[in-house]
């Protein structure tokens, strides 16, 4: 019997209960699987047409991720045949995913980036590509492996990061986030072992310094809408900060990939870009203001609210990644202007319209209702963040001790 290799959905989830997609490779009756990275939801697997279903809101690119896993395993499969090498289904795999040399750290790296272009994870592909950049001019050199990324590798490139390219405490663990990425992926494919590890308890520990999260308070924002006299950029830079505040604090790129067409009985339904969640939220009626502006340029119901993506070209993700890119500097230029009109010594960015949300919301919203309108996976990150904004209790105590 031929050997054959196609798409399926295992049965196992993860701790999230979603399952992974993996290539089935067949042959005499007996399959064997190489898991490929995404894990989705059950009903959202198309088990007949082997293809994600329309209701996952990444399915362009999964499906597109699928065709090429496919391909690439038929592909190979056919080469077997011709040399009469697929014997058994755990042969087949072994040599359909070897590789002639154990691919090294950069070669893994490349591999993984070409992933993330495929997925269309435009945000991460930059930030991660910078990564091996940084991680390649400290190693002068493009052959690394992952047996020598070792604790002192790690302490000398730290030292490197803030020497050579004045990164951030945050920045530098990114980095190492990154490298612990693939090293976790490297072993699971056994391109190293385990005991290389350079991370974990007595070895290299990932601890992200405390960041200062400061949002504008109630009277700064008073004072941001009451503004008068603005050109023309500083009035559509205010109008987007205000719209991701009124909205819970949501991310500039999702509120300029909003639509008309998500706009039904006065509510918002929108997905998030980050974590891909769905939220509807009724239209507070400072907002249906800033809509009324934006009707005049409504060309149909399907048609983006705001200017910035209406020249996109919506089926190139990249377009569309830019363009929010390039909005967003320019946002935040028009905002240092807004600051010093509204007399706001604080730092006026596009994401500090989140903070200013958690900031005002303080501890007088129910942390299970915050986690609803953030729309984290785990309460415990929504517990964390708003930590940053809490403030009373720890007041409160300073004062009883020192007021005598």
């Amino acid at each position: 019997m031929a050997a054959s290799a196609q798409i399926t959905l295992r049965k196992k989830p993860n701790r999230l209960g979603q399952y992974p997609l993996a290539i089935r490779i067949t042959k005499n009756r007996r399959s064997t699987y190489k898991h490929i990275g995404p894990h989705i939801n059950i009903e959202d697997w198309d088990d007949s047409n082997k293809k994600v279903r329309v209701s996952h809101p990444d399915s362009d690119r999964l499906n597109k991720l699928i065709q090429t896993k496919v391909d690439e395993a038929n592909k190979a499969l056919v080469n077997l045949q011709i040399k009469n090498k697929d014997a058994t289904a755990i042969y087949i795999k072994k040599e359909i995913y070897k590789t002639s040399t154990t691919p090294g750290f950069f070669e893994f790296a490349k591999e993984h980036l070409e992933e993330l272009e495929i997925l269309e994870k435009h945000n991460r592909l930059s930030s991660e590509n910078a990564y091996v950049g940084y991680i390649q001019k400290f190693h002068k050199s493009k052959q690394l492996s992952f047996e020598e990324i070792d604790e002192r590798f790690i302490k000398k490139l730290k030292i490197f990061l803030v020497k050579k390219h004045s990164l951030s405490p945050t920045s530098v663990m990114n980095v190492l986030v990154f490298i612990r990425l693939l090293y976790n992926k490297a072993i699971k494919d056994g391109i190293t072992r385990k005991k290389f590890y350079p991370f974990g308890s007595g070895k290299v520990k990932i601890k992200f310094p405390e960041t200062e999260k400061i949002g504008l308070n109630a009277e700064e924002i008073l004072r941001l809408e009451a503004l008068s006299d603005l050109s023309h950029n500083e009035f559509h830079s205010r109008n987007i900060w205000l719209f991701c505040f009124y909205f819970a604090g949501i991310r500039v790129s999702d509120a300029l990939r909003i639509r008309w067409s998500d706009i039904k009985d006065g509510r918002l339904y929108y997905t998030m870009g980050k974590n891909l969640k769905l939220l509807s939220l009724k239209i507070p009626d400072k907002v249906n203001c800033i809509l009324e502006y934006y009707q005049r340029d409504k060309r149909h119901m399907d048609d983006f609210i705001f200017p910035e993506l209406k020249k996109a070209d919506i089926k190139n993700s990249k377009d569309i990644f830019n363009k929010i890119k390039t909005g967003n500097k320019k946002f935040n230029e028009h905002l240092k202007s807004l600051a010093k009109k509204a007399v706001i010594e604080k730092k006026l960015t596009m994401h500090i319209a989140r903070h200013s949300f958690g900031n005002i919301a303080g501890d007088s919203i129910h942390p299970l209702m915050l986690q609803k309108l953030y729309r984290h996976t785990d309460l415990k990150t929504t517990i964390n963040y708003q930590s940053n904004f809490i403030h009373k209790e720890a007041d409160d105590a300073l004062k009883a001790v020192i007021n005598f």
